[in-house]
Formats: structure tokens, sequence, C-alpha cells
């Protein structure tokens, strides 16, 4: 089950709680406890959503780095005439610290504030042993 599938169902249940403790205290007005279960599933309900909305900027701002990464490694490669396929990075997403290996040479990437430009420095790796992911 997929996590958005996940989430719409426990969206789901809260409204249908919501919905059952409305009718309960509309038939039983007097009894204010389906009142306040109501109140709390609604509160409940409304957290849940903002952890959503949460989640989902979240995934936009890496979303949105990650489209950043592609330009950098061209320029990568171009500034330092290889091909792009021989520019490997440990990070998906462009941020100050990762690592570029260009062809058998391991580098540190300095991003300036505004990621317009950066610097390579020659960094030293411990484990040597790579794993690629596609």
């Amino acid at each position: 089950m997929s996590r958005r599938h996940r989430q719409m169902c426990i969206r789901g249940i809260f409204i249908f709680l919501i919905a059952v403790m409305a009718l309960l205290y509309l038939r039983h007005r007097l009894i204010t406890r389906y009142r306040d279960l109501g109140i709390i599933f609604f509160l409940l309900l409304l957290i849940f959503i903002g952890f959503q909305v949460t989640d989902m900027e979240k995934s936009t701002t890496q979303q949105s780095q990650t489209t950043q990464m592609i330009p950098f490694i061209k320029a990568v490669a171009r500034d330092h005439n290889v091909s792009p396929q021989k520019v490997v990075v440990n990070s998906t997403t462009l941020t100050d610290g990762i690592l570029v290996r260009i062809e058998d040479r391991d580098y540190r990437v300095n991003l300036s504030q505004t990621g317009d430009n950066y610097t390579l420095t020659r960094a030293h790796v411990v484990n040597h042993q790579v794993n690629l992911m596609k």
C-alpha cells in the first residue's frame, strides 16, 4: 500500500468518524459527549492535514533541488572537458558539501550562497567502494 493511499484512507476514516459523531450528537442533543468527540476528531483531522501539507512542501523542495542536479553535472563535465557520464555524485540533490568524482579524482563541492557558482576542492575518501544507483 502506497503512502498516499494510506493517507487517503486515514483521512476518510477521520471524516467518517466526524460524520458519525455529528449524527449521534444531532440524535441525542442533551448528551454532549458526542459533540466533544466530534470536535476532537475534527481537530485530529486538521492536524493530519497539516502534516500532509508539510510533507508536500518538503517533497516539492526536494524535487526542485533534484532538477538542479542535471545542469550542475553538465557544467562540471564541460569545465573539466569530460563527458557527463564520467561525472559521478553522491547525492540526488544539489547541496553544499556533496562529493563529485570526475574520472578517478574526488572533489568536494562548495556552493555559493545563491547557488549560481561553485568551487571544487580536492577530497580523499576513506572507503573507495562505490555502490551505483540509477
